[in-house]
C-alpha cells in the first residue's frame, strides 16, 4: 500500500469508530430513555387512577352530605341553647356562629343567607364569596367551618357545638 493511502486510512477508521460508537451509544440512550419513560408513565396511570378512585369518593361522599344537609323543619330548642351558652340565644342569629359578627351577618343577610338552615346549606366557596363581598377587611376571617356550625345550631345540637367551639380556635378547622 501506498503511503498516501495509509494516511487516510489512518483518520478514517478513527472517524468510522467514533461514529459507529456514537451510534451505538444513541440507540442504547434512546432505548434506555424509553424504558425509563414507560415506568413512568405506569406510575403516573396507577397514581391517576387512584386519585379517580379518590375523586369518585369524595363526591360519592359530598352527595351523601348534601342529601342529609338540613332537616326540614326543626323547631328551635331556645331553653337548651340558654342551658348550654349561658345567655339567651336568639333564633336564626348568625352571631352565634364562632367568627360572625355583626357586620359579617350583615353580608350574609345581603345575599339572603339570613338562617341557619340557609347557612347550614351554603357551601364554604359562596360563604367565601359573602366575605370577598365585604372588602379586604375580612380576608382574615375563615369560613370552612360556619356551615358546619350553623349545622348544629340549626339541630339543636348546642352542646356539640359548644365543644366544638371551645376546642377550636377562632372557629377554624
Amino acid at each position: 500500500m501506498e503511503p498516501e493511502t495509509m494516511k487516510s486510512l489512518f483518520w478514517i477508521i478513527p472517524l468510522l469508530t467514533a461514529a459507529i460508537g456514537m451510534a451505538i451509544g444513541y440507540v442504547l440512550g434512546r432505548k434506555a430513555r424509553e424504558a425509563r419513560q414507560s415506568g413512568e408513565a405506569r406510575s403516573l396511570s396507577a397514581s391517576y387512577a387512584r386519585l379517580q378512585e379518590e375523586l369518585e369518593a369524595c363526591r360519592h361522599q359530598l352527595e351523601t352530605a348534601n342529601s342529609e344537609a338540613v332537616r326540614p323543619d326543626i323547631p328551635f330548642d331556645y331553653k337548651a341553647a340558654k342551658a348550654d351558652f349561658g345567655v339567651t340565644v336568639h333564633q336564626d342569629d348568625l352571631k352565634i356562629i364562632e367568627g360572625i359578627g355583626p357586620k359579617i351577618e350583615s353580608l350574609f343577610h345581603n345575599y339572603d343567607i339570613k338562617t341557619w338552615r340557609a347557612l347550614a346549606g351554603t357551601p364554604v366557596a359562596k360563604c367565601q364569596e359573602v366575605l370577598d363581598s365585604g372588602g379586604d377587611r375580612y380576608k382574615i376571617h375563615d369560613p370552612s367551618s360556619w356551615p358546619m356550625q350553623a349545622r348544629m345550631a340549626y339541630e339543636n345540637k348546642w352542646k356539640e357545638l359548644r365543644r366544638w367551639q371551645d376546642e377550636h380556635l377562632h372557629g377554624k378547622l
